[in-house]
């Protein structure tokens, strides 16, 4: 069974959510379950100075208008899976991040940039850039990949299954109708049954209208967006898809996030021992200038800077979190006004407050390895894939009760906490006295050393890891490909999945 996996964003080539980490781990797993699993990411800069063993294997001198275009081969370093990089250096070479300038602004040709990307996934799929290889699967994921599936729906002959993974609805890729001609799509209408969207169109609604199969990342997220509530416009399609879509929670990549064997964070520690943690801690502190004070709680926040992850509403009660004894250390990017409000606050604050802008991979392990709460709110959430990292680690999440982190995380309750499933600490309304509210439940807990030990054990004892969700997106593949079988694959023997798994 072959299977194209097609995606904007791969960890480590490229990342800006928890997209990246899912299009690293899952084609692994399903590796893992004897599929040949093949990458296919835009051409941006880092990508192309990372992989390694590159080989061009087709090229053209101008593909779609937009100039020349190769695709070209390569191995994910580290990891050695395979990957085709889509070369077109007018659309890809460029400073910024892969949707945004370096001031925070869409590219104003995005919409021709993932059309292109979707194109080449398409031919690729079918076989006609590279005679010699075909797919029998095509995994689009989220908006960037949704023309794959129309473009495949008006080829002629055998074509690929298509499933579309939705990974955030709010991100629908709409864009004027007077792009339309530049896009390349099969027939000359816009209608309402296929991409039009409002009066626009959108690359994601083309994607839900016409992929064979259609998941989300959590079985929460999958109901929630059959609403008007969580919808965002398009619940009414998604209501008429329902019974091809499918809720598979995503999972956690403990190769990469476990403090037994991580090596960014400067002491190891595991669930029988959780010592390192301290020291993981101490120089935590210390390399962000916060107090040496090792029992004071430290609540660290690591996401994207945005109203959906509720940073506005963490911004307001940061001084609050102050005022009972905590410390606070956030890494992250997002909106600039919120922003601003958190590097106010540390000014306010110096010393239990300390505040990085911009995302830095390494300094998120060791938050999730000094850290003793993570806050993780959010209006709505897909799955997040923070909260189930900071499990792994010790540090006890608190989250809204929406989407995934429904799926995920155990509120500690007073007869969860006597049971022994808690696993963090969960509120309803997405406002600061219900945050807050919660906040205090978690330094309370936390000032109660036995309690408060036996939540962090059963966190740590969690397992996310991607086998079952991955044998779950196996038999969609199978559904939609019957006659396309797994290749027999040996055992394990990397000790450190195995622990993981186990």
């Amino acid at each position: 069974m072959r299977v194209l996996f097609v995606s904007s964003e791969v960890f480590p080539l490229i990342k800006t959510g928890g997209l990246a980490d899912v299009s690293a781990a899952l084609p692994e797993a399903l590796a893992e379950l004897g599929l040949e699993v093949q990458l296919l990411l835009p051409g941006y800069p880092k990508a192309l100075e990372m992989v390694a063993n590159k080989a061009v294997e087709v090229e053209f001198a101008d593909f779609m208008g937009a100039g020349p275009m190769r695709v070209i081969s390569g191995r994910i370093p580290d990891i050695g899976r395979p990957i085709w990089l889509v070369d077109c250096p007018s659309l890809y070479q460029r400073s910024g991040g892969p949707y945004q300038d370096e001031n925070g602004h869409d590219w104003p040709d995005n919409a021709l940039r993932f059309a292109v990307f979707n194109h080449v996934a398409a031919q690729l799929s079918c076989g006609v850039m590279l005679p010699g290889w075909r797919a029998d699967i095509v995994h689009a994921n989220d908006w960037h990949t949704g023309l794959v599936p129309m473009i495949l729906a008006e080829t002629p002959g055998h074509r690929p299954g298509t499933l579309l993974t939705i990974h955030n609805l709010a991100f629908q890729g709409v864009f004027p109708t007077d792009i339309y001609p530049r896009l390349g799509l099969p027939g000359g209408d816009i209608v309402p049954e296929g991409i039009e969207f409002y009066g626009k169109i959108s690359f994601l609604k083309a994607g839900i209208s016409y992929c064979d199969r259609l998941t989300t990342v959590s079985p929460t997220y999958a109901r929630e967006i059959l609403t008007s509530e969580y919808g965002c416009g398009l619940e009414g399609l998604l209501q008429h898809r329902a019974k091809d879509t499918f809720g598979i929670l995503n999972g956690a990549d403990y190769h990469i996030w476990d403090p037994v064997a991580d090596v960014h964070i400067p002491a190891t520690y595991n669930l029988q021992n959780i010592t390192g943690k301290r020291m993981c801690k101490w120089e935590l502190q210390a390399e962000l200038g916060l107090e040496a004070e090792p029992e004071a709680p430290l609540v660290v926040f690591v996401s994207r800077i945005t109203e959906q992850k509720m940073a506005d509403v963490v911004a307001a009660v940061l001084p609050g979190i102050i005022e009972r004894g905590a410390q606070f250390a956030l890494v992250g990017d997002g909106d600039r006004g919120i922003e601003e409000l958190f590097v106010a606050l540390a000014r306010t604050y110096p010393g239990r407050v300390a505040i990085r802008i911009g995302y830095e991979e390494p300094l998120a392990h060791r938050l999730m390895a000094g850290g003793d709460i993570l806050l993780h709110p959010s209006r709505f959430e897909p799955c997040g894939l923070t909260q189930l990292y900071a499990m792994r680690y010790g540090t006890l999440p608190i989250v809204r009760n929406t989407g995934g982190l429904i799926d995920t995380v155990v509120n500690a309750s007073d007869s969860a906490i006597r049971q022994g499933t808690a696993t963090g600490f969960a509120f309803e309304q997405a406002n600061s006295e219900e945050l807050l509210a919660c906040i205090e439940r978690a330094l309370d807990l936390y000032r109660q050393p036995l309690p408060w030990r036996k939540v962090q054990r059963q966190a740590m004892a969690q397992n996310f890891c991607w086998a079952e969700s991955a044998l779950q997106y196996l038999a969609l593949y199978r559904s939609l490909a019957p006659d396309a079988v797994p290749l027999p694959v040996a055992a394990t023997d990397d000790p450190v999945h195995e622990k993981a798994a186990g």
